[in-house]
Protein backbone atom coordinates (compact mmCIF):
# COMPACT_ATOMS: atom_id res chain seq x y z
CA UNK A 1 0.00 0.00 0.00
CA UNK A 2 0.96 3.73 -0.83
CA UNK A 3 -0.05 6.16 1.55
CA UNK A 4 0.29 10.02 1.26
CA UNK A 5 -0.66 12.50 3.69
CA UNK A 6 -0.10 16.46 2.77
CA UNK A 7 -0.70 18.18 5.73
CA UNK A 8 0.73 15.71 8.10
CA UNK A 9 1.68 18.07 11.04
CA UNK A 10 2.45 16.48 13.96
CA UNK A 11 0.97 13.03 13.51
CA UNK A 12 -0.55 11.72 16.43
CA UNK A 13 2.03 14.00 18.35
CA UNK A 14 0.23 17.27 18.87
CA UNK A 15 -0.95 17.92 22.00
CA UNK A 16 -3.86 20.64 20.83
CA UNK A 17 -5.23 17.89 19.45
CA UNK A 18 -5.31 15.53 22.18
CA UNK A 19 -2.89 13.42 20.44
CA UNK A 20 -4.93 12.26 17.91
CA UNK A 21 -4.53 12.28 14.19
CA UNK A 22 -7.30 9.81 12.53
CA UNK A 23 -5.37 9.27 9.00
CA UNK A 24 -2.29 8.65 11.40
CA UNK A 25 -3.70 6.28 13.39
CA UNK A 26 -5.27 4.58 9.71
CA UNK A 27 -2.17 3.82 8.88
CA UNK A 28 -1.00 2.37 11.93
CA UNK A 29 -4.06 0.47 12.12
CA UNK A 30 -3.75 -1.03 8.72
CA UNK A 31 0.16 -1.13 8.48
CA UNK A 32 1.80 -4.19 6.88
CA UNK A 33 5.96 -4.29 6.39
CA UNK A 34 6.12 -3.48 2.52
CA UNK A 35 4.15 -0.39 2.61
CA UNK A 36 5.46 3.32 1.72
CA UNK A 37 4.33 6.50 3.84
CA UNK A 38 5.02 9.55 2.34
CA UNK A 39 4.26 12.39 5.67
CA UNK A 40 4.34 16.01 3.64
CA UNK A 41 4.56 18.71 5.79
CA UNK A 42 5.34 22.45 5.11
CA UNK A 43 5.86 23.85 8.71
CA UNK A 44 9.13 23.09 9.40
CA UNK A 45 8.72 23.18 13.56
CA UNK A 46 6.58 19.98 13.26
CA UNK A 47 9.36 17.64 11.21
CA UNK A 48 11.04 16.93 14.59
CA UNK A 49 7.57 15.66 15.77
CA UNK A 50 6.96 13.47 12.51
CA UNK A 51 9.65 11.91 12.94
CA UNK A 52 9.47 10.96 16.26
CA UNK A 53 5.87 9.64 15.18
CA UNK A 54 6.65 7.21 12.27
CA UNK A 55 10.66 6.13 13.73
CA UNK A 56 9.17 2.70 13.19
CA UNK A 57 7.88 2.52 10.49
CA UNK A 58 11.09 2.71 8.17
CA UNK A 59 9.75 3.02 4.95
CA UNK A 60 8.54 6.40 5.30
CA UNK A 61 9.23 9.75 4.20
CA UNK A 62 8.55 12.98 5.73
CA UNK A 63 9.67 15.80 3.28
CA UNK A 64 9.35 19.12 4.41
CA UNK A 65 7.52 21.15 1.35
CA UNK A 66 4.37 23.07 0.84
CA UNK A 67 1.84 21.67 -1.47
CA UNK A 68 0.33 23.63 -4.35
CA UNK A 69 -2.31 23.66 -7.15
CA UNK A 70 -1.26 24.78 -10.87
CA UNK A 71 -0.71 28.32 -9.85
CA UNK A 72 2.92 27.96 -8.34
CA UNK A 73 4.82 30.75 -9.79
CA UNK A 74 7.85 30.73 -7.82
CA UNK A 75 9.83 27.62 -6.07
CA UNK A 76 9.50 28.70 -2.74
CA UNK A 77 5.99 29.96 -0.76
CA UNK A 78 4.89 32.12 2.57
CA UNK A 79 3.60 30.40 4.79
CA UNK A 80 1.79 32.65 7.40
CA UNK A 81 1.29 31.63 11.49
CA UNK A 82 0.81 32.80 14.72
CA UNK A 83 2.52 31.82 18.06
CA UNK A 84 -1.55 32.16 19.30
CA UNK A 85 -1.51 28.66 17.30
CA UNK A 86 1.95 27.28 18.90
CA UNK A 87 2.97 24.46 19.63
CA UNK A 88 1.95 22.86 16.56
CA UNK A 89 0.35 25.45 14.16
CA UNK A 90 -2.24 23.46 13.20
CA UNK A 91 -3.71 26.40 10.87
CA UNK A 92 -0.45 27.81 9.08
CA UNK A 93 -1.30 27.79 5.59
CA UNK A 94 -0.09 29.85 2.89
CA UNK A 95 -3.47 31.90 2.94
CA UNK A 96 -2.99 34.59 5.48
CA UNK A 97 -6.86 35.37 5.47
CA UNK A 98 -6.90 31.41 6.84
CA UNK A 99 -5.06 32.35 9.76
CA UNK A 100 -6.93 35.47 10.12
CA UNK A 101 -9.94 33.85 10.53
CA UNK A 102 -9.14 31.58 13.08
CA UNK A 103 -7.35 34.31 15.33
CA UNK A 104 -8.24 37.72 14.39
CA UNK A 105 -6.46 39.98 17.00
CA UNK A 106 -3.15 37.91 16.91
CA UNK A 107 0.48 38.79 15.46
CA UNK A 108 0.47 37.04 12.37
CA UNK A 109 4.24 35.73 11.55
CA UNK A 110 5.69 34.36 8.01
CA UNK A 111 8.00 32.02 6.48
CA UNK A 112 9.38 31.16 3.05
CA UNK A 113 9.78 27.03 2.57
CA UNK A 114 10.32 25.11 -0.89
CA UNK A 115 7.39 24.52 -2.65
CA UNK A 116 6.02 21.99 -5.40
CA UNK A 117 3.21 21.70 -7.45
CA UNK A 118 0.40 18.36 -6.72
CA UNK A 119 1.03 16.94 -10.16
CA UNK A 120 5.13 17.78 -10.03
CA UNK A 121 5.13 15.99 -6.59
CA UNK A 122 3.03 12.85 -7.71
CA UNK A 123 5.95 13.18 -10.71
CA UNK A 124 8.91 13.36 -8.93
CA UNK A 125 8.25 11.12 -5.71
CA UNK A 126 5.12 8.53 -7.23
CA UNK A 127 5.65 8.09 -10.34
CA UNK A 128 3.50 5.33 -12.17
CA UNK A 129 2.27 3.95 -8.62
CA UNK A 130 -0.95 3.12 -7.68
CA UNK A 131 -1.90 5.80 -4.60
CA UNK A 132 -3.76 3.93 -2.36
CA UNK A 133 -4.56 6.51 -0.25
CA UNK A 134 -4.36 10.76 -0.15
CA UNK A 135 -5.62 12.39 2.72
CA UNK A 136 -5.47 16.25 2.03
CA UNK A 137 -5.36 19.00 5.05
CA UNK A 138 -3.62 21.92 3.51
CA UNK A 139 -5.86 24.73 5.44
CA UNK A 140 -7.40 26.44 3.14
CA UNK A 141 -5.60 25.64 -0.05
CA UNK A 142 -7.36 21.95 -0.20
CA UNK A 143 -9.71 23.05 -3.08
CA UNK A 144 -6.85 23.96 -5.69
CA UNK A 145 -5.27 20.74 -5.01
CA UNK A 146 -7.75 18.74 -5.98
CA UNK A 147 -8.58 20.94 -8.70
CA UNK A 148 -5.34 20.46 -9.84
CA UNK A 149 -4.66 16.72 -10.00
CA UNK A 150 -4.56 15.15 -13.38
CA UNK A 151 -7.12 12.14 -12.37
CA UNK A 152 -5.93 10.61 -15.69
CA UNK A 153 -2.34 10.30 -15.13
CA UNK A 154 -2.20 9.34 -11.97
CA UNK A 155 -4.03 6.33 -10.49
CA UNK A 156 -5.43 7.94 -6.72
CA UNK A 157 -8.00 5.16 -5.29
CA UNK A 158 -9.26 6.80 -1.85
CA UNK A 159 -9.22 10.50 -1.09
CA UNK A 160 -9.87 12.29 1.67
CA UNK A 161 -10.37 15.89 1.40
CA UNK A 162 -11.05 18.50 4.65
CA UNK A 163 -14.52 20.32 3.73
CA UNK A 164 -14.04 22.63 6.84
CA UNK A 165 -13.05 25.49 5.10
CA UNK A 166 -14.72 25.18 1.40
CA UNK A 167 -17.50 27.60 0.38
CA UNK A 168 -20.51 26.02 -0.84
CA UNK A 169 -19.75 27.27 -4.28
CA UNK A 170 -16.10 25.43 -3.91
CA UNK A 171 -17.91 22.20 -2.72
CA UNK A 172 -20.20 22.05 -5.88
CA UNK A 173 -17.52 22.34 -8.08
CA UNK A 174 -15.16 19.70 -6.59
CA UNK A 175 -17.80 16.90 -6.41
CA UNK A 176 -19.20 17.74 -9.55
CA UNK A 177 -14.98 17.42 -10.55
CA UNK A 178 -14.47 14.18 -8.84
CA UNK A 179 -17.67 12.82 -9.95
CA UNK A 180 -16.78 13.32 -13.48
CA UNK A 181 -13.12 12.07 -12.94
CA UNK A 182 -14.80 8.28 -11.82
CA UNK A 183 -14.70 9.47 -8.14
CA UNK A 184 -17.83 8.64 -6.01
CA UNK A 185 -18.62 10.20 -2.35
CA UNK A 186 -18.24 7.55 0.31
CA UNK A 187 -19.18 8.86 3.89
CA UNK A 188 -16.66 10.64 6.11
CA UNK A 189 -12.72 10.44 5.65
CA UNK A 190 -9.89 9.97 7.57
CA UNK A 191 -9.94 12.46 9.90
CA UNK A 192 -11.02 11.78 13.87
CA UNK A 193 -12.98 14.67 13.69
CA UNK A 194 -14.70 13.97 10.99
CA UNK A 195 -13.94 17.05 9.24
CA UNK A 196 -13.16 15.47 5.81
CA UNK A 197 -15.04 14.07 2.82
CA UNK A 198 -14.17 10.44 1.48
CA UNK A 199 -14.20 9.80 -2.07
CA UNK A 200 -13.48 6.15 -3.55
CA UNK A 201 -12.39 5.70 -7.43
CA UNK A 202 -15.65 3.85 -8.11
CA UNK A 203 -18.96 4.32 -9.98
CA UNK A 204 -21.46 4.76 -7.45
CA UNK A 205 -24.49 6.20 -9.38
CA UNK A 206 -26.71 6.69 -6.59
CA UNK A 207 -23.81 7.82 -4.22
CA UNK A 208 -22.81 10.20 -7.05
CA UNK A 209 -26.60 11.42 -7.46
CA UNK A 210 -26.80 12.39 -3.46
CA UNK A 211 -23.55 13.80 -3.18
CA UNK A 212 -24.70 16.78 -5.39
CA UNK A 213 -26.59 18.29 -2.37
CA UNK A 214 -23.73 17.71 0.22
CA UNK A 215 -23.03 21.39 -0.32
CA UNK A 216 -26.28 22.13 1.71
CA UNK A 217 -25.44 19.54 4.52
CA UNK A 218 -23.92 20.75 7.65
CA UNK A 219 -21.40 19.17 9.87
CA UNK A 220 -24.44 18.70 12.54
CA UNK A 221 -26.04 16.47 9.87
CA UNK A 222 -23.98 15.06 7.89
CA UNK A 223 -23.82 11.54 10.21
CA UNK A 224 -27.57 11.66 9.26
CA UNK A 225 -26.58 12.15 6.04
CA UNK A 226 -23.74 9.39 5.45
CA UNK A 227 -26.58 6.94 7.88
CA UNK A 228 -28.90 7.14 5.17
CA UNK A 229 -26.88 6.58 2.46
CA UNK A 230 -25.04 3.88 3.57
CA UNK A 231 -27.77 1.70 5.00
CA UNK A 232 -30.11 2.34 2.33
Amino acid sequence: MLYIHMGAGAGDLDSKANFRCGFTEFIKKNYKNNDVIFAVEANKLNIKKLKKCWKNYPKTKILNLAITGNYLDKKKKTLYYTEQDSPHYQVCSMDINHVKKHYPRSIIKKFSIDAIKINQFFKKYIKKKCINFLSLDLEGVDYEIVMSINFKKYDIKNLSVEHLHLTKIQKIKMIHHLNVNGYSYCGSGYDHNNFDYLFKKKKILFNKILSRVLFIISKKHLKIFNKFLFNK
